[in-house]
């Protein structure tokens, strides 16, 4: 019983889903269904639910207008349909005529490469070669001749294909056109015919300009192997080595040239990025210092304001409440030789009077310049202004 139970499962887990379902005719329905049968991109799933509809019998005298206009619609796609083909087979066309002028063009390639190699295979030039060299060139020049007889009996192919084609087309539409499709196939045949035994002839002359050159290594190689000397060949080695030893000398001064140019130039870019981070850290430490240039002005200017308006103001205190601010400020003050800020010091302040506000603090404490002295520390965003304690230094300018 599991086995059967899991095979089910197996079985309705792996059958392919099941297609949507079509929905129910409508009016409304139907409009939307027409605009999709007039879209290349929709056509398929709109002509599905158009069979759907009449093969459930939808179709009645009421609706009969509606469906008409559609399968209308479904007619005009043909039309279409038959302009696609059209192009595609035009694009398939202009492919076939591509690849054949294409295949032209290299087997001319072909053809001149295969001419090089016999103009290299006469006397006047294979005497200069050596045997291994010889053997290279005799190689190169067998499976160039072999890949140009390929294309070109790949390229005789296809023309006749072509041509067996149009004769076909021309004794299909017109039967009284058959003698003269009849000599063009003639021609045709003949024009193969003779490039085919232009080809066979070119073969024949490279296999002859091969057993040529054959007799020819052979006796040139009897009568080298008789002039030559021993010592005459041990002479021809030395030549040889010495070129080539001369060859790798240049080649390993050129590279030796490119390292020490590289090297020129890894050491003028590691000077230029550490002249780079000198320039940037002067930049810094001027900035630096004129900030602090700036914020010492700044506190200077503010204190002489200070001072002139302390002049003009009366020095006195107004009450004995102000007296005791002040001897509590001080203590503060004194206790912190760093100084403080006006909202620590309300902190501190409120813990013994709630009711004294910062704004009094700093005018109490911008009254007497020579006892309070206002600081500025820190750079930029961390720029704080700060409040010392300085009648030990004020008593000595009275």
């Amino acid at each position: 019983t599991f086995g059967v139970t899991f095979s089910s499962h197996l079985l309705y887990r792996l059958r392919p889903p099941s297609p949507p379902a079509i929905m129910h005719y409508s009016e409304h329905e139907a409009a939307l269904l027409a605009e999709k049968l007039k879209d290349d991109s929709k056509f398929s799933e709109a002509i599905t639910v158009l069979l759907t509809w009449i093969e459930r019998g939808e179709v009645n005298r009421r609706s009969a207008n509606q469906f008409y206009s559609m399968v209308q619609s479904a007619n005009s796609h043909v039309r279409r349909l038959m302009n696609e083909k059209a192009a595609h087979e035009q694009e398939m066309e202009q492919a076939k005529e591509s690849f054949k002028n294409a295949l032209t063009g290299i087997l001319t390639q072909f053809e001149q490469i295969v001419a090089v190699f016999n103009a290299s295979t006469r006397q006047k030039a294979w005497d200069h070669f050596s045997k291994a060299q010889r053997k290279n060139i005799d190689i190169w020049r067998k499976h160039s001749e072999e890949l140009r007889n390929a294309h070109s009996e790949q390229l005789m192919g296809i023309r006749r294909e072509e041509e067996m084609e149009m004769s076909d087309d021309d004794s299909g539409d017109n039967p009284s056109k058959k003698l003269r499709v009849d000599d063009s196939a003639l021609a045709a045949q003949a024009y193969a015919l003779k490039e085919e035994n232009d080809s066979l002839r070119w073969q024949l002359d490279a296999y002859r300009n091969e057993v040529e050159l054959l007799k020819q290594e052979k006796g040139q190689l009897f009568r080298t192997e008789e002039s030559l000397t021993k010592d005459q060949q041990l002479q021809f080695l030395q030549q040889t080595m010495q070129g080539m030893q001369q060859q790798l000398l240049s080649i390993q001064e050129e590279l030796n040239n490119k390292k020490s140019e590289l090297e020129q130039a890894k050491e003028e870019q590691t000077h230029t990025q550490a002249m780079l981070k000198v320039l940037q850290e002067q930049l810094k430490r001027k900035q630096t210092d004129l900030i602090e240039e700036i914020n010492v002005l700044t506190v200077a200017l503010v204190n002489q304001d200070r001072e002139k308006n302390s002049e003009k103001r009366s020095p006195g205190l107004k009450s004995e409440k102000e007296a005791l601010l002040i001897g509590i400020i001080s203590t503060f003050l004194h206790v912190h030789p760093f100084g403080a800020n006006i909202e620590y010091l309300w902190s501190y302040m409120q813990q013994l009077d709630s009711r004294i506000s910062a704004n009094e603090i700093e005018m109490l404490l911008m009254r007497l310049p020579r006892m309070f002295k206002q600081e500025f520390t820190g750079v930029g965003a961390t720029l704080e202004k700060r409040w010392k304690f300085c009648a030990f230094e004020g008593i000595k300018t009275i």
